[in-house]
């Protein structure tokens, strides 16, 4: 019986108080008498098109207060003029009209219960409130993966004005594709409001990964400030159990230093960080946005090392998994990382450097922190720029040239030295490096050598 329910509304989604749909089998009996208010409860964005339709925004659930804006929005009814033939041959001016609305799931999970239950990513269209074809998401998508959350009801009664032709087909499931009106419906369904409503999806998915994000960070805070305390009350009691055993009360001050030297020295070998340590994100590619296309370089010869994006820190990352959450201080971010704690994993930092960076300031703050907490680092430089103090410039780094138009290139020893601080990166944080012949190969792909 659910699943008949189910299907049912797909094709009747029209049911309201005045006209109910009542399932009975034997003695089971189901009423339908609602669908759009109650899908509406399922939506995490919705646009909706005419005043009638404006009420479903207050059912979409309220799940980021903040971006609320951004995620739901009320809009005038479509509107355009066409010039159409009636059914004696005169041409007229007419007005097409769009209402109705369209929104995205918050999840398809669990949604198709039955393998024998229709779709439930559509966008039907409506005349004078009956279906006149279930599903134009087929024609008017891309067929992109993001449009299985995408639902919708489009309501156009110029589609059976009786002077004008009738364009249904002859089965009663769908429109004529070559009349005007469909023409002009399509258009807009494909060329605005479905990118309209994916980025709005889009959006919502970014919002909720970086709250996911968010969330993982404050507990890695929580667990270091936890951990802190623990060890310091763990120190201070060791402390005096030993004070107390040999008698030394007279120098306390004294012995509770040379046990504090002592565990601290040893705290490596107690592992007990490890837990921390691997919720923590292992690269940092330091860089300035004009040096993106070098930084993007380092960061695939990286992925090709089998070193997840994950555990990686890259700003200006293509893949959201690397950016900074959304609404998180940059400052503050890279704070939990480059502080000194009882973490025994500090952040490995890679520097793109060039003319640009001593005129960014984050950049500039990024080498700062670097410096004073004393992490590993390598450097990799487009010249005329010269690496100087506080950077590492006494150690070899690498050099990439770039003409006048932007286009890298490398000689085939910094190609190989390329690799060799790749592959020495991984070494040190124990990822599966790929051999050099391996890297030198996938370099050449994504750089030119010369």
């Amino acid at each position: 019986m659910a699943a008949v329910k189910r299907n049912l509304l797909k094709i009747f989604p029209l049911v309201n108080d005045d006209f109910r749909i009542h399932i009975i089998r034997g003695g089971e009996e189901v009423i339908l008498d609602s669908y759009d208010e109650n899908v509406a409860t399922e939506l995490s964005s919705i646009i909706t098109l005419g005043d009638s339709y404006k009420k479903l925004i207050a059912r979409v659930p309220n799940y980021y207060p903040l971006y609320r804006n951004d995620l739901v929005e009320s809009r005038k009814s479509y509107k355009c003029p066409l010039t159409l033939t009636d059914n004696e041959g005169a041409s007229h001016e007419y007005e097409l009209e769009v209402e109705g609305w369209i929104g995205t799931y918050k999840t398809t999970r669990g949604r198709k219960a039955e393998v024998s239950d229709f779709p439930d990513n559509f966008i039907s269209l409506y005349a004078n409130n009956k279906m006149g074809e279930f599903n134009i998401l087929p024609i008017v998508g891309q067929n992109k993966l993001n449009e299985v959350y995408v639902v919708g009801q489009l309501f156009v009664d110029l589609f059976e004005k009786s002077e004008l032709p009738d364009m249904s087909l002859s089965n009663r499931q769908g429109y004529k594709s070559d009349d005007p009106r469909y023409i002009a419906v399509i258009s807009f369904v494909r060329e605005t409001l479905l990118p309209d409503i994916l980025k709005k999806r889009e959006k919502f998915a970014d919002i909720t990964k970086s709250e996911k994000k968010k969330k993982k960070l404050e507990e890695i805070k929580n667990d270091e400030a936890k951990f802190r305390q623990s060890v310091e009350s763990f120190k201070g009691k060791t402390a005096q159990c030993i004070i107390a055993a040999i008698g030394g009360q007279d120098r306390q001050n004294e012995m509770t230093d040379i046990v504090n030297t002592a565990i601290n020295e040893n705290m490596p070998e107690l592992g007990i960080k490890s837990q921390i340590d691997n919720n923590k994100k292992k690269i940092l590619i330091s860089h300035t946005y004009n040096d993106k296309p070098l930084a993007d370089i380092v960061f695939q010869m990286l992925l090709h090392n089998n070193v997840p994006a994950e555990d990686i820190i890259y700003t200006n990352c293509d893949d959201e998994i690397c950016r900074i959450p959304e609404g998180v201080s940059i400052y503050d971010y890279l704070r939990n990382f480059f502080v000194e704690s009882y973490s025994t994993q500090k952040i490995y930092v890679l520097f793109i450097t060039s003319e640009n960076t001593q005129r960014a300031w984050g950049a500039m703050a990024e080498i700062g922190a670097a410096w004073i907490t004393q992490v590993d680092n390598k450097i990799f430089n487009i010249p005329p720029f010269t690496p100087k103090h506080p950077l590492n410039d006494e150690a070899t780094w690498h050099s990439t040239e770039r003409d006048e138009h932007g286009t890298l290139s490398m000689s085939k020893l910094n190609a190989d030295v390329f690799c060799q601080k790749i592959e020495h990166v991984c070494d040190q944080i124990n990822y599966t490096k790929r051999t050099r012949e391996e890297n030198k190969t996938y370099l050449s792909t994504l750089v030119a050598i010369r």
